[in-house]
């Protein structure tokens, strides 16, 4: 095949990055090519320099980064070797980029639909109201609700899918030749992500758009990718045809990119309840968003809360750590019923019930070394100070397979898995009973996911700690629950044993969950499309 049928094409692109007074190797010679209407997913692990080489493919880098080597033909132009001004006549117009985060990627203080036309508008692209009027359209055609008005909305106005996928039409507003996804789907609940998957895949074929599509899970880029490459610190491990990728692919490395699917423990029962919900209602002001909810969580055990953005399971566990005081109801504490506010809680209760949030990245001091991070809750509640709390953050680096080295670092200069090790080990370091974990791996690859969770099964055996396991994954619940708790509108819709909830047949709201998990065949959002119509 010719060059000259290539939309894109990329030949030993090389980005380094500025790090300890030297530059470092972030993507090391990698090529890459794509055909008009034509789907390349990006798959690899954190730090895989999947990102890197999507946004290098446009001719950008960000700060502290630089293109060093090869070059990327688009169009016929050389964006290693275009001017900045030749390079911003492309972006945003004939080159897009669809954020991991929309929340983060848009005003606050704009309206949906200023924001979606004010590349097209200003490019000259098409009149302010012709530009309104088929932003309306992407909204229809991205199965957004109220097509007509939701533009009329802020971005605090709507969910986190719709957010998404208002951020494709604005990346599909000035009919690019190229958009580059990254990550678009990674915090999404499984429900959401279909809607979200189904619109984006119809956008691109309606459009004939070729797109790069940047993600860790596997079974995600199946579903909208035509050829599938696969990387690994900076270099490609293999590329090939999605359906060959799937069937047989030629390195272990791809292979272990799903293997937090084949994780797996034994389901146990209890009857020594160490945290007990009983009948709670709650309610934010005037809207009341928990009803009658009751779960028991066994010692030692895990107990999974699943369902949808929305569905009450963040809320659930702000109830119980005092941050919501229920208006009905109660959570006992190893049969004790607990004061309703945290303020009102002792240190040893505080003690007792940990919290590990779901992005790391926020839920830690950036200013503080991991010793200090680690090191508060050991002065806070045990009075360790100096040489024995040294002593203590080094043995509790250790538990979470690091070492002392980590001692002295801070935030900025860990990967995401290791933020969140720390993060356990801050909730380790009080001695806690229960810990909640609140969507811990939602944000993370597959390999990272896997050690995570092993790490957090480990601790609970040896140390028979409880965890309140919230999340949207139902791979991750199949893997270590021992219970699962349904949740939808607030209401508890079904529990029981892993077994039990997993196993056929399902109320119909557990059926869409599970229905809604992305499987690895490449013909399963077509079946789920089909279904639809």
């Amino acid at each position: 095949m010719s060059n000259d049928d290539y939309l894109l094409d990329v030949r030993g692109l090389k980005v380094e990055g500025w790090a300890d007074e030297k530059w470092n190797p972030i993507v090391k010679g990698v090529d890459l090519q794509l055909k008009a209407g034509q789907v390349m997913g990006l798959i690899g692990e954190s730090g895989a320099g999947k990102s890197t080489l999507g946004l290098a493919a446009m001719g950008f880098t960000k700060d502290g980064c630089r293109i060093s080597g090869g070059s990327a033909m688009f169009d016929g132009i050389d964006l290693v070797k275009a001017t900045d001004e030749e390079k911003r006549r492309l972006w945003g117009t004939q080159l897009t980029y669809v954020a991991q985060s929309a929340a983060a990627s848009f005003n606050p203080a704009h309206r949906l639909v200023e924001q979606t036309v004010a590349t097209t508008v200003r490019e000259g692209i098409s009149p302010m109201s012709a530009a309104v009027a088929d932003a309306k359209e992407l909204y229809a055609a991205l199965q957004l609700p109220n097509p007509e008005t939701i533009g009329e909305r802020y971005p605090h106005q709507v969910s986190g899918g719709q957010l998404q996928r208002v951020m494709t039409a604005m990346a599909m507003a000035p009919r690019p030749k190229l958009i580059v996804f990254d990550e678009p789907t990674t915090a999404l609940d499984v429900t959401t992500q279909v809607e979200v998957l189904l619109s984006m895949r119809k956008a691109v074929r309606d459009f004939n758009t070729a797109a790069i599509y940047i993600t860790h899970d596997l079974a995600v880029v199946a579903q909208m990718a035509d050829v599938i490459k696969v990387l690994r610190y900076g270099e490609e491990v293999e590329e090939a045809e999605t359906r060959q990728m799937l069937a047989e692919p030629k390195e272990d490395y791809t292979r272990s990119l799903w293997s937090v699917r084949m994780l797996g423990k034994e389901p146990k029962a209890s009857d020594d309840i160490v945290l007990e919900i009983d009948g709670v209602d709650a309610a934010y002001g005037a809207v009341k968003v928990l009803h009658d909810v009751s779960i028991k969580l066994p010692r030692g055990r895990t107990v999974s809360i699943v369902g949808e953005s929305g569905s009450g399971k963040s809320t659930t566990a702000r109830v119980v750590t005092g941050l919501l005081p229920p208006s009905k109801g109660e959570v006992r504490f190893n049969g004790t019923a607990l004061p309703a506010q945290l303020g009102q809680r002792n240190k040893d209760v505080l003690r007792k019930i940990q919290m590990i949030y779901q992005m790391a990245d926020t839920a830690m001091n950036p200013r503080q070394t991991v010793g200090e991070i680690i090191g508060r809750p050991l002065e806070f509640y045990h009075g360790l100070k100096g040489r024995a709390q040294e002593k203590r953050v080094i043995e509790l680096l250790e538990e979470i397979d690091l070492n002392e080295d980590f001692y002295d670092r801070l935030p900025s200069e860990l990967s995401g898995g290791q933020k969140q090790r720390i993060c356990i080990a801050r909730a380790l370091a009080a001695d806690p009973e229960v810990i909640i974990c609140d969507e811990v791996t939602s944000a993370l690859d597959q390999i990272v996911q896997e050690g995570i969770l092993k790490l957090l099964m480990r601790l609970q055996k040896e140390k028979d700690i409880a965890y309140m396991f919230i999340t949207h994954d139902i791979a991750t619940v199949a893997a270590i629950s021992d219970e699962i708790v349904v949740m939808n509108q607030g209401k508890v819709v079904e529990q029981g044993s892993k077994t039990e909830v997993l196993a056929p047949p399902h109320p119909e709201y557990t059926q869409l969950l599970l229905s809604s998990v992305p499987e690895m065949d490449p013909d399963w959002l077509t079946r789920i499309e089909e279904q639809r119509v």
